[in-house]
């Protein structure tokens, strides 16, 4: 994974500086939309025994039946990414340019003096509260693990279809991405001083050691992760409007 992040980053490094914000800004700008429109003008996106990770896990709303009930499960997730502290660096540069990119150039249209900087205050304090976000994440990850058995359980029988196997690199990259997590690292052992000195500690160290070999690729996983769950759904919407049929492997 780590000489595939590296591959992708060569290329990258060779375009100007403004390319990687807008990039950023396109794409984060796309999957917003597209989510606003799926869950206010289309039904809930379940197919046979296919649940759209936008669903999971099914909540009965007591709303209005033109309001979806995604919005009782996708507070979670969202709040996590926005609150992940690479997506904090990634659209502060492209939504607020605030830096825009590391480059000399790109300093000098610096739009904020270091003198007047007070961090994350104000409207972003709420950043703060990204491990509760992860917690939370966690649990709805354990739904989206059992979507994904269902999945290879068409007709109650065990099978390997083109739509499951959809959902296992799904959920395998959304645990990749949590996993990684920069927060939950710092959780397991980022606080110990001294592994010896406290209970569990050979324990902590191996963790927050796994977890460091996750962590150089949050980002990867971030951007992988955020894709697989717009496949997962448009892939669920394409069987529901009929335009493609779900292949049986085995």
């Amino acid at each position: 994974m780590a000489s595939l992040t590296a591959a992708i980053k060569k290329p990258i490094q060779r375009l100007p500086w403004w390319v990687g914000p807008i990039t950023v800004t396109a794409v984060l700008t796309g999957f917003g939309l597209y989510t606003m429109v799926t869950i206010l003008f289309f039904d809930r996106g379940e197919y046979a025994n296919y649940l759209s990770p936008f669903y999971s896990p099914p909540v009965n709303s007591p709303l209005p039946a033109w309001l979806s009930p995604a919005i009782f499960v996708l507070w979670l997730p969202l709040g996590f990414r926005a609150t992940c502290y690479y997506y904090r660096k990634a659209y502060y540069r492209a939504f607020f340019w605030d830096p825009p990119a590391c480059s000399s150039k790109a300093q000098q249209r610096e739009p904020r003096s270091t003198e007047n900087y007070r961090g994350e205050r104000n409207l972003f304090v709420w950043n703060n509260i990204h491990r509760y976000f992860m917690y939370g994440s966690f649990v709805l990850l354990i739904f989206l693990t059992i979507d994904t058995v269902r999945a290879f359980l068409p007709e109650g029988s065990f099978g390997i279809t083109l739509g499951s196997l959809v959902f296992l690199v799904n959920v395998t990259l959304l645990w990749s991405y949590s996993l990684s997590c920069h927060s939950l690292r710092h959780i397991v052992g980022g606080r110990v001083d001294c592994y010896s000195c406290v209970k569990g500690g050979n324990a902590r160290r191996k963790a927050y050691s796994w977890l460091s070999v996750l962590n150089v690729n949050h980002a990867t996983f971030a951007w992988l992760s955020l894709f697989s769950l717009l496949i997962t759904d448009i892939y669920i919407r394409l069987l529901l409007a009929g335009v493609v049929t779900d292949l049986r492997i085995l």
